[in-house]
């Protein structure tokens, strides 16, 4: 994980294992990644806001959501200044992470295929979100 203490919020990581849960730990803490298809927020499609599943931070209108048909939510943009981007080289293959900017959690990643004006896809695990609606 990275250097928890440059976030404005840090905890150890046996308190975020028992604040999240086994899953969701997994997904947010040791950057695992659901199964395509399964998670609850693919094909949701309600107004409101999508914010960080471990500290709540907003980081995704709904009007920036887009059906993608890869099995996993996706993002054409997100609120500025919540994402912190990150070279990932794991895997053999070259990507950029996507973590929260407030608490570094892992929430997916972007890429440059993007059917909209932005060119971008944000494909994020529904486990890493929550979502309040408006």
């Amino acid at each position: 994980m990275n250097n928890p203490n440059k976030y404005p919020i840090n905890k150890s990581e046996a308190e975020w294992r028992e604040a999240l849960g086994e899953k969701r730990y997994h997904i947010l803490r040791e950057k695992g990644t659901e199964f395509p298809r399964t998670g609850e927020y693919n094909l949701h499609f309600e107004n409101g806001v999508y914010t960080c599943g471990a500290c709540n931070t907003a980081l995704f209108k709904s009007d920036q959501k887009f059906e993608s048909n890869c099995g996993w939510p996706s993002f054409d943009d997100a609120i500025e200044g919540s994402i912190e981007y990150v070279k990932d080289t794991s895997h053999g293959m070259i990507r950029i992470e996507t973590l929260c900017a407030n608490c570094g959690s892992h929430l997916g990643h972007i890429f440059n295929d993007g059917p909209t004006e932005t060119g971008q896809r944000y494909c994020i695990n529904s486990l890493s979100l929550d979502f309040k609606k408006d």
